[in-house]
C-alpha cells in the first residue's frame, strides 16, 4: 500500500477532516492534500508525529509491512495473546468442563462448583476467562477428597508400591534366541497393530461398524484397503475416509505417536542408561520433537517443561488430561528390556509417565510395562495380565476395572458381552471417556483374553470396538507378539511394513525395524538369561 493511501486511511478512520488532521500535525491543509494525492511526502519529523498521534508503528507506516497498527510496547498497552487462536491443549480455560470431570473422577469434593465451571466455560476466550480459570485451578488443587470415595490412588512410586497386591509368578525365562524372536514379535506386533487402527482413528462405532460391514470386514479379519473407501462409500459417512493411511497405499510403516514413543524410549535408554530419571525423559522430549508432535497430556507437559516446570509438576500444572492414555502408549519399551522382571519394567514406566500423568494415568503405563515384562516369560495372556496388575494399587479404579474384565471373562462372558460392558461404562462420544486410560486398558485386556493368542483376531478385536483404535491395536499387537514371538504374526500383517518405520523424531525419520530389535536386545540385562 502506498504511503499516500495509508495517510488517507489513517485520517478517515479517525473521522478527521483534512483541516483537523493538519492541525494535529502542525501543517497546512494543503500539505495534507498533497500527501494524500501522492504529490509530496511528509518529512521524517511529521511521520514520527503521525506515528505517535495515531498509535501506529513507523514500519507499518513507512514500509509495506503487515500494517501492524499498535506498537503496544511503546504505547503502554497491555500485551496479550490471541486467546481464540491458541490450541486447545495449551489453554486451560478451554478445558474447564474436562477439568471438572477429571476432578470428579479423582474424588475431589467440588460438586458445589459445577455451575461455575459450566458458566465460565461458556465465556468467550479472553484474558478475563483465563483469570477466572486460574482461580478455579487454585480451588481444585486445594480441594479435599470426598468422604465416600473408596479408592486409594497415590502417584509417587513408594506410595504405589505400598498399595500393590502381591502375585506369585512362575516364570520360564527364554533362551537368548527365543527372547530375540519375542522382541521382534513385540516390535512388529506393535507397528502392525498401530497401522490397523490408524486408518479409522477417531471413527466412532456408529459409523465404524457399518463401514466395516459394508466391506465384508466385520468382524475384522484384515487391514482396511484403499478400495474399501470408494467415493460412493465415503459420501455415506461423516468421518473423513479420504486421505487416511491404508495398508496397501504405503511402502513402509508410517509415523505415529504410538510408535514414536517406543523409539524415543529406546533413545532415552541409549542416552541415559537404565537408571534414567524423569527429568531425562523431559529433556528428551524437548530435544527430539516439536510441540505439535505431542497431544493432550503430553502437549501440556511439553509446554510446562518449556516454562520451567519439572516432573512431577510438569504433569500437575493445569493438565486436565492427566489420566488419559498417553503414558500407557509410551510404556512398551520398558517391558521389552525387562523380561521376567515386571517390577523393574513398572518402575521405568513410572519415571516416564510421571512427566505428564498422575494416578491412573501412571498406573496404565506401569500395568502395560509389567504385562510385557511378564509376557516374555509366561505362557498365556491371563498370566501376563495378572503380573501387570500386581504392579499397580489394588484399590485403584484401573485395578478394579481390569480385574472386572478378567472375572467376567472367567465367568463365561463372550467377547460381545465384554465389549458391550465397556461401552456401558464409558462413553466413546465423550472425549474423556474415549481417550481415558481405563476405558482403553479394559479394551486391551478383553482383546487379549478373547483373542486367545491369535494375533490377527486379537488386534482386530481391539480396533473394531472403537475408542482409541491405533493405541489399542498397537498395545495388543505388542503383547501378543512378545508372548508368542514373531512367528505368530502372519506375513499379511508385516508385509506392508517392508521392514521399515518412519518417525517424527529428529534424527530418526526412518529406521529399520531389525535395527530396533537388535538394539533392544542389547539393552536387556543378558546376564539373567540362559546361554545360547
Amino acid at each position: 500500500m502506498l504511503l499516500s493511501e495509508k495517510i488517507y486511511r489513517i485520517r478517515t478512520k479517525a473521522g478527521l477532516s483534512g483541516e483537523k488532521f493538519a492541525g494535529i500535525l502542525g501543517v497546512t491543509k494543503q500539505s495534507v492534500q498533497k500527501w494524500e494525492a501522492g504529490n509530496a511526502q511528509p518529512e521524517l519529523s511529521k511521520l514520527i508525529k503521525i506515528s505517535k498521534s495515531f498509535n501506529i508503528s513507523l514500519d507499518a507506516l513507512v514500509l509495506d509491512s503487515d500494517l501492524r497498527i499498535t506498537e503496544d510496547m511503546h504505547s503502554g498497552n497491555v500485551i496479550k495473546p490471541d486467546y481464540a487462536s491458541m490450541q486447545v491443549c495449551e489453554t486451560y480455560h478451554k478445558n474447564l468442563l474436562l477439568e471438572f470431570e477429571q476432578c470428579m473422577d479423582e474424588g475431589l469434593d467440588i460438586e458445589k462448583y459445577r455451575e461455575v465451571f459450566e458458566s465460565v466455560q461458556k465465556m468467550s476466550d479472553s484474558s478475563e476467562k483465563e483469570e477466572i480459570a486460574d482461580v478455579l485451578f487454585r480451588i481444585v488443587t486445594t480441594a479435599k477428597i470426598r468422604d465416600d470415595y473408596k479408592y486409594t490412588e497415590p502417584s509417587d512410586l513408594q506410595g504405589i508400591r505400598l498399595c500393590r497386591k502381591d502375585y506369585d509368578f512362575d516364570f520360564k525365562m527364554p533362551e537368548r534366541a527365543a527372547l530375540e524372536n519375542k522382541v521382534r514379535g513385540a516390535w512388529e506386533g506393535r507397528i502392525a497393530g498401530c497401522l490397523l487402527g490408524k486408518t479409522v482413528e477417531c471413527m466412532h462405532t456408529d459409523e465404524l461398524i457399518p463401514f466395516l460391514t459394508e466391506n465384508g470386514n466385520y468382524p475384522m479379519t484384515r487391514y482396511i484397503s484403499k478400495s474399501d473407501a470408494t467415493d460412493e462409500i465415503c459420501e455415506k459417512y461423516q468421518y473423513r475416509l479420504k486421505g487416511r493411511v491404508y495398508a496397501d497405499g504405503i511402502d513402509c510403516a508410517p509415523a505415529d505417536d504410538d510408535t514414536n514413543y517406543t523409539v524415543m524410549a529406546q533413545r532415552i535408554i541409549e542416552e541415559y542408561g537404565r537408571d534414567f530419571k524423569p527429568s531425562d525423559v523431559g529433556s528428551t522430549w524437548l530435544a527430539l520433537q516439536s510441540k505439535n508432535a505431542y497431544c493432550t497430556a503430553e502437549q501440556v507437559a511439553f509446554c510446562n517443561l518449556v516454562n520451567g516446570y519439572r516432573p512431577p509438576q510438569s504433569a500437575l500444572y493445569k493438565n486436565p488430561y492427566r489420566e488419559w492414555i498417553g503414558a500407557q502408549i509410551r510404556a512398551d519399551y520398558y517391558g521389552y528390556i525387562n523380561p521376567g522382571n515386571p517390577q523393574a519394567a513398572a518402575e521405568m514406566a513410572w519415571k516416564d509417565a510421571s512427566v505428564s500423568h498422575v494416578k491412573n494415568g501412571i498406573y496404565g503405563a506401569m500395568f502395560i510395562a509389567g504385562v510385557l515384562a511378564c509376557a516374555a516369560a509366561v505362557d498365556t495372556p491371563k498370566e501376563a495380565l495378572l503380573g501387570g496388575l500386581a504392579q499397580i494399587p489394588e484399590k485403584s479404579r484401573l485395578y478394579e476395572k481390569i480385574n472386572d474384565i478378567i472375572v467376567r471373562y472367567e465367568n463365561g462372558e463372550s467377547a460381545k458381552q465384554l465389549f458391550a460392558y465397556i461401552h456401558e461404562q464409558f462413553d466413546e462420544y465423550n472425549s474423556h471417556g474415549w481417550c481415558h486410560t481405563i476405558s482403553n486398558a479394559m479394551i486391551v485386556t478383553a482383546s487379549l483374553l478373547c483373542g486367545q493368542g491369535d494375533f490377527g483376531k486379537s488386534i482386530c478385536m481391539a480396533v473394531e470396538t472403537g475408542f482409541d483404535t491405533d493405541c489399542n491395536g498397537a498395545t495388543v499387537g505388542s503383547i501378543v507378539g512378545m508372548l508368542y514371538g514373531a512367528d505368530c504374526i502372519d506375513s499379511v500383517w508385516t508385509a506392508p511394513l517392508n521392514g521399515r518405520l518412519k518417525t517424527n523424531l529428529f534424527g530418526s525419520q526412518e529406521v529399520k525395524i531389525e535395527e530396533l530389535v537388535q538394539k533392544t536386545v542389547r539393552h536387556i540385562d543378558l546376564s539373567k538369561l540362559a546361554p545360547l
